[in-house]
């Protein structure tokens, strides 16, 4: 994967033109000092969207080159309905269902497994979700495969790899739903790469997946930025697992590998204030057009130092450490 020459990259003209009168930044709230839920933008129903134009171009392009098409009807995300809720329950303590749970989900192709307590904040605008607990599912893609990038018409390795893997977390979750009804409590798939009425990245976040990073995704301490996310929502009473804070944070303030390698220069250098939380953020209105024009570019995850496969683990050691000495985690 070659590095960008800067400032060389210019968006389509013909996308562009479908851009609405309100900036992308805007609608995610960049610059906004209190807490909201977030707005659709991407990904839902387009009458739901400010952008649903963009994004309905976005798909049919996508839709166009036959691999990528086929890689989300092949069929392999399973049945698109759960199964309905069993009469009686099954009584087990919260702890011995966090056991349980996590166990099949494990079992069932999921490679992370965390749960947190419902947070109103996570919901998106015009949704609603009254069940008190989510399950977040992690599944690794193979980074050989993710790092082939940009994705053209001809060369379709990293979109396909993550397409399989977003196929792979849709049937996890329906499964761990299906289990879960099946002990007579309720339980919601959530699977991407739509999205629904789950934000999982703060879900993901509070659950101990990890630390957001500069790129806008998240850094685990074993699999970096390379994996995907699905979820469900439940009834089924459990333990929230804590956050994992392990120096992700003060790894990508010093770094500037995504920010180098990002063409649109979409990846800003400081924390943005965000729906009232300063977090990293990544410019919607410059990524957008160039991720039309790759069929969804994932450079800046591919890349990351954190995704290399093997390297996390180190990594996670040394900041750790940094973070309890107050040194350079360089060292």
């Amino acid at each position: 994967m070659a590095r960008k020459a800067r400032g060389t990259y210019q968006p389509d003209p013909a996308f562009l033109a479908l851009r609405p009168a309100v900036s992308g930044n805007v609608v995610n709230g960049v610059g906004e000092s209190e807490e909201r839920r977030p707005s659709p933008i991407f990904w839902h129903r387009p009458e739901r969207e400010s952008h649903g134009a963009m994004q309905e171009r976005l798909v049919a392009r996508f839709n166009s080159v036959p691999a990528f098409h086929a890689a989300y009807a092949e069929g392999d995300r399973g049945p698109r309905k759960p199964d309905p809720i069993a009469a009686e329950r099954v009584d087990r303590s919260p702890e011995e269902w966090m056991s349980v749970v996590k166990a099949y989900a494990h079992a069932n192709e999921a490679d992370l497994v965390g749960v947190a307590r419902m947070d109103p904040l996570w919901v998106f605008d015009g949704y609603e979700i009254s069940l008190p607990w989510v399950i977040v599912l992690g599944v690794a893609m193979d980074h050989a495969r993710l790092a082939d990038q940009p994705s053209t018409a001809e060369n379709v390795t990293a979109q396909v790899e993550v397409a399989a893997q977003y196929n792979r977390g849709a049937r996890v979750s329906m499964r761990v739903a299906n289990f879960i009804r099946a002990q007579g409590y309720a339980a919601d798939p959530h699977q991407g790469p739509w999205a629904g009425a789950l934000s999982m990245m703060p879900a993901a976040m509070a659950c101990g997946f990890g630390e957001l990073g500069k790129h806008g995704s998240l850094i685990n301490r074993t699999f970096g930025s390379s994996f995907r996310l699905a979820a469900v929502t439940t009834a089924l009473p459990l333990v929230a697992d804590p956050p994992d804070a392990f120096g992700a944070d003060d790894f990508c303030a010093r770094c500037q590998v995504c920010i180098d390698a990002c063409p649109p220069d979409a990846i800003t250098p400081v924390k943005e204030l965000v729906r009232g939380v300063e977090k990293w953020y990544v410019d919607f209105d410059r990524c957008i057009p160039y991720f039309n024009e790759t069929y969804g570019c994932g450079i800046c995850i591919a890349i990351c130092p954190w995704s290399t496969p093997g390297r996390a683990p180190a990594l996670a050691e040394r900041w750790t450490a940094r973070k309890a000495r107050g040194g350079d985690g360089r060292k």
